[in-house]
């Protein structure tokens, strides 16, 4: 098995800095403003735009551990009485929403459980949630429900329960099978129970099992990073998506970079793309084919569904987030919720949708953020873009296009462009290339 590395780089630094990398949305976060949110509430009560798919989004911020990398909104000291609080804001949340013109009896085309840790909460408190939400939101027509878990929140009788709601997509947050590397992360579970709960997961037929490892943990090897990918191959699931480890700024890693402290030995970007090209390449030979920069899929079957969720919002459909700090998108309108516990509950509580700041979208930074997310999937079509968008991207684009194919990262024919293995192995870090000049440089979040 080769260990590949590509010899040109469009990066300047190899080494794994604080800040953040991936690029889930576009423009920047910082760029989100307070002004911005009445621009919300202005397309709340317009019509929704024609053919748009509504997904929602709910956010269950609540966890076992917080993991030394984790970067989310989350939770480790509610108890009970607390996370049924919870629940009950984002069920009056929901129906805050369902009462605007632009989503009153609005079809839901998909939903995503995120975290946090969704498989945190009760059997009872799921139950309530979806039951409740979905007076107002119904999902049964659905083409997909996906539910993050956790290994070892898990028992028989809550997988039951997720099986019950609608979740056809199920994603078990793995991250290692190294005992040793899963502590030293500060990761809630143990392989044993990622062992004791897939017996459950294959009875109960779930239509996907997704399987999420990540590239350059803390202590990571060669030996065990090989051992993770053979250990995945044996499980089988129906799809694998591997992240390759950041340090966002506010991560438990990242703070003590940044007080100073020497912090982790974290591997370099020419080290993580090693691990991500060898994990691609025996997935590859062992029947899976590639889906995006992250994710590997077993070839096309009977049955086989897409990742309804993401592929929904690269192509720009509307999301609806429900829960503290959660991040949407409506008619051309970026918009984050409150982030803090009692703030966000508070403002639900007195009838008000809790929403911080905001950001509305120009034609031309609608266009760039679904081009640059669909690039992701390592490669692109003109024809779409021309369609939905009157602009013809290669020209649009011509100078980042540019240099991508001068450095061998990318390779255009007719309508179609498609990034070299070598560029999706490093594909977040070529998208700020794409930004509009006002956005390059400043940071992310």
């Amino acid at each position: 098995m080769s260990n590949p590395e590509p010899a040109t780089s469009l990066l300047d630094s190899q080494a794994t800095e604080v800040g953040s990398v991936f690029v889930s949305n576009y423009p920047p976060y910082s760029f989100w403003s307070e002004t911005a949110v009445p621009e919300v509430h202005r397309v709340l009560g317009e019509p929704p735009r024609p053919n748009t798919p509504l997904g929602l989004y709910l956010h269950i911020p609540f966890c076992r551990k917080r993991c030394k990398f984790c970067y989310f909104r989350v939770y480790t000291d509610k108890n009970a009485s607390q996370v049924e609080e919870y629940i009950g804001a984002v069920v009056r949340e929901a129906r805050l929403y369902a009462e605007q013109a632009a989503l009153s009896q609005r079809p839901v085309n998909f939903v995503y459980f995120g975290g946090g840790t969704p498989s945190f909460i009760s059997v009872k408190h799921l139950k309530q949630l979806v039951e409740q939400v979905q007076e107002v939101f119904p999902w049964d027509q659905v083409e997909e429900v996906a539910f993050e878990c956790e290994p070892g929140t898990l028992t028989r009788s809550k997988l039951e329960a997720i099986k019950e709601i609608g979740v056809t997509r199920l994603s078990l947050g793995v991250e290692h099978f190294d005992d040793e590397i899963l502590r030293e992360n500060g990761r809630a579970h143990v392989s044993k129970e990622i062992y004791r709960v897939l017996p459950w997961i294959t009875d109960l037929g779930f239509d996907q099992l997704n399987i999420d490892l990540i590239a350059g943990l803390v202590g990571e090897t060669w030996d065990s990073w090989r051992g993770a990918i053979d250990k995945t191959l044996e499980v089988s699931p129906d799809s694998v998506t591997i992240y390759q480890l950041e340090l966002p700024y506010n991560t438990v890693y990242s703070k003590s970079k940044l007080a100073g402290d020497e912090g982790p030995s974290v591997a370099d970007w020419q080290t993580k793309r090693q691990w991500q090209a060898y994990a691609m390449e025996r997935l590859g030979e062992e029947g899976y084919e590639v889906s995006s920069a992250y994710t590997m899929v077993k070839k096309k079957q009977a049955g086989s569904r897409p990742f309804v969720y993401r592929d929904a919002l690269w192509q720009g459909a509307d999301l609806l987030p429900l829960g503290v700090s959660s991040f949407g998108h409506l008619s051309g309108v970026h918009f984050q919720n409150l982030s803090g516990w009692t703030p966000y509950l508070n403002a639900v509580g007195e009838g008000e949708l809790p929403i911080s700041r905001a950001f509305v979208t120009t034609a031309d930074e609608r266009l760039t953020r679904e081009m640059i997310l669909q690039l992701k999937r390592g490669y692109l079509l003109a024809a779409p873009f021309q369609e939905k968008f009157g602009v013809d991207i290669r020209e649009r684009f011509a100078e980042p296009f540019g240099a991508l194919r001068e450095s061998g990262l990318l390779k255009e024919e007719q309508d179609h462009l498609r990034l070299s293995p070598e560029g999706l192995l490093r594909v977040d870090q070529l998208l700020p290339a794409f930004y509009d000049v006002k956005y390059q440089g400043a940071r992310y979040t």
